[in-house]
């Protein structure tokens, strides 16, 4: 890991720790702008609680903070080389200092704090509609289906988002769109093999750099090859399993990672991993056992890195949805599930695929299938609920209920 994105985490913590809201903490490759509030911090080499309590010494006794004020610029010395970072409460914050339109420093009295869940911050009617304001995301599988549509409200939400997907044309291209639509910079493409740990770990260190840390994963990159376990081969059982199962540790591994570092100067601040896992993750699934076992899998991970996260104050859940049918997963007329299962003989008596469907939607008791704002309201209610870790949350119209 690079210097400058070891370092960034610890200083987004300070500010996160100070403010009790969300902020952002960028590294300035070419250190210009904020000269006008900055505050200068030498440090030597050490792990990260050791760095950690220097820092939080040094900002402590800094006029800034006993002005309850927050620097737009923070230089860290370390073994003679300089390290320059830009802070704001918001992106566009950034792009201020850096246009030489923000010159004085953040003043908190400004800047309203948002609930952390303890004593500091007590708020019993926090809108969901605010729980993701400035928080800063990362949506796998983003560019396009439920990860398009997650990303999307996650946007509107008022997330900074980190489009991370394997199609790296469409990411781009959806991130374009988006801070075309809103006029200001709200999403960042980040190409990513999530079955690719070395792939996974470069994203997520440019994340650290590009704004200072993460608040919020949604892991919702997946697979699905429908077939009959007596005839599907091994090799595509492997992938779907290696997608939907391994690849999901694979990311929360490095996004704890980077949430772990942050926690170390702001253990107040909550975290969350989200897998959006399946209804098939709750029930099995016929001629699709792959998938099934691969998302049953995914709920005991999800328990299980909650137990372990819950050190760090990352809350891990999942979300289960029901069939997205107007999604590329099931109606890509190549490679979707009606296609597949219409071929697979999955659906008794079905000859075309509109025949496949209408069999789906008549065995959800709301008579339809699942949407992109039914997964988004399952996504801000578990950001919002911030004494809830380990659940699987059911969003399939009554199909599936728990007991």
């Amino acid at each position: 890991m690079k210097t400058e994105t070891f370092f960034v985490p610890l200083i987004r913590g300070i500010f996160l720790e100070k403010a009790r809201c969300p902020w952002m903490v960028v590294f300035s490759a070419d250190g210009k702008g904020g000269e006008s509030a900055e505050l200068a911090i030498s440090v030597e080499a050490g792990d990260e609680k050791a760095v950690g309590k220097k820092f939080a010494l040094a900002f402590s006794e800094s006029k800034f903070f006993k002005e309850n004020k927050i620097p737009l610029r923070v230089k860290i010395s370390s073994n003679g080389t300089d390290y320059i970072y830009h802070t704001a409460p918001c992106y566009s914050g950034i792009e201020k200092i850096r246009k030489g339109e923000q010159k004085e420093a953040w003043d908190l009295k400004n800047i309203a704090p948002v609930n952390t869940g303890d004593s500091k911050t007590p708020d019993y009617a926090t809108s969901r509609s605010t729980v993701a304001k400035n928080r800063i995301a990362l949506v796998t599988g983003g560019a396009q289906g439920f990860g398009e549509e997650i990303t999307r409200g996650l946007v509107s939400a008022g997330a900074l988002v980190f489009i991370a997907d394997l199609n790296k044309e469409g990411a781009e291209k959806l991130a374009a769109t988006l801070n075309s639509e809103y006029k200001k910079t709200v999403a960042f493409p980040a190409e990513v093999n999530v079955g690719d740990e070395l792939s996974v770990q470069n994203m997520i260190e440019n994340i650290a750099i590009t704004a200072g840390g993460l608040d919020l994963c949604v892991s919702n990159a997946g697979v699905l090859r429908a077939a009959s376990i007596l005839e599907q081969d091994i090799q595509s059982f492997k992938f779907v399993t290696d997608i939907n199962y391994v690849a999901f540790a694979i990311v929360t591994k490095h996004c704890g990672l980077l949430m772990k570092a942050q926690n170390a100067t702001a253990p107040v601040w909550t975290t969350d991993i989200i897998q959006i896992n399946s209804k098939s993750g709750l029930d099995g699934s016929n001629k699709n056992g792959s998938y099934a076992g691969s998302k049953f899998g995914g709920i005991g991970l999800v328990q299980s890195f909650a137990k372990e996260l819950v050190e760090y104050n990352t809350k891990v859940n999942a979300v289960c949805p029901g069939n997205f049918f107007d999604g590329p997963l099931w109606s890509d007329p190549v490679k979707g599930l009606f296609v597949q299962y219409l071929n697979t003989g999955k659906v008794p008596g079905a000859k075309s695929i509109q025949d496949v469907k209408a069999f789906y939607e008549a065995k959800i008791p709301m008579g339809r299938g699942c949407t992109g704002p039914d997964v988004i309201r399952a996504v801000l209610y578990l950001v919002e609920q911030i004494y809830e870790t380990g659940q699987a949350l059911p969003v399939t119209g009554g199909q599936v209920m728990l007991s």
